[in-house]
């Protein structure tokens, strides 16, 4: 049976926006200054626009695409970000699978905030990406290191399971979805770029009722609702196994519950 698009929530996705933002800051932070004047900016998953404002408080008068295959995203992105900056730039959107994406003109900064793990053999395309940087442009990415975590792993094993398998198994990434930070650093360096990669792991202190679930349904549970769109009763059945598997792993505490997360960071320098 041929795999049904993942289908996007941009209010399920911003419901957690400023930790999911703070990565994303926290890369922009050890990015160089680019060479062009006005810079040419690609943010690649740029998903419903709200990190991709950040790169305009960097560099103001930047000139900023953000790309994205999800219509729902874009159009959120769209509606809300869109037109000229503050600082004189200008920031517009457009269709473009991060799968394909080849530079058709030479970028200073090619970004990309929690979109690679989505993309099989994603260090395939850092070649061509390289390629079409200006010479001293960057390319900076993170991804999420957690796949071995309790919240994807649980979610595996429940797709796999007898009740489940047929309809979900093989639907969900495994852990590596990502390499290792070493093979990020091979990757890069191999390539004629001064890199500098790194991970941390955030203690994210979540509040409300089932706040991980809550979590994993604008990201990694994706797949698992858009398979089960047409089978409510089914959806709700996944997702009554799979919060109860949460609560254990995430216990709730007096002051919220913790989410460990890991995440991987490269930034990566074309030679001038």
């Amino acid at each position: 049976m041929p795999a049904v698009p993942t289908t996007w929530d941009p209010t399920q996705y911003l419901r957690h926006a400023g930790h999911r933002a703070r990565p994303f800051a926290d890369l922009l932070a050890r990015v160089p200054d680019l060479p062009g004047s006005p810079p040419r900016i690609a943010d690649l998953g740029c998903g419903p626009g709200n990190v991709t404002v950040l790169l305009a408080g960097r560099w103001p008068a930047a000139h900023i695409t953000g790309y994205d295959n999800s219509p729902e995203m874009l159009d959120k992105a769209g509606a809300e970000h869109a037109g000229t900056t503050p600082g004189g730039g200008r920031i517009d959107f457009a269709p473009a699978d991060v799968r394909t994406w080849t530079p058709g003109r030479p970028w200073d900064l090619i970004v990309s905030n929690a979109t690679l793990q989505w993309v099989p053999g994603h260090a395939d395309r850092f070649g061509k990406w390289v390629a079409g940087l200006a010479p001293g442009g960057t390319l900076a990415f993170q991804v999420p290191g957690n796949f071995g975590a309790p919240s994807h792993r649980l979610m595996r094993e429940l797709a796999r399971s007898a009740r489940w398998r047929e309809r979900l198994g093989g639907l969900l990434r495994h852990e590596d979805a990502v390499l290792p930070p070493e093979a990020y650093l091979e990757r890069l360096t191999a390539l004629g770029c001064t890199a500098d990669v790194w991970e941390t792991t955030y203690l994210h202190l979540l509040t409300g009722e089932d706040p991980v679930l809550d979590w994993v349904k604008g990201t990694g549970l994706r797949p698992v609702l858009t398979a089960l769109a047409d089978d409510p009763a089914a959806r709700e059945e996944f997702l009554h196994e799979y919060r109860a598997a949460l609560r254990q792993a995430y216990p709730a505490t007096g002051h919220g519950t913790v989410f460990p997360f890991r995440r991987i960071f490269a930034v990566a320098r074309k030679e001038a």
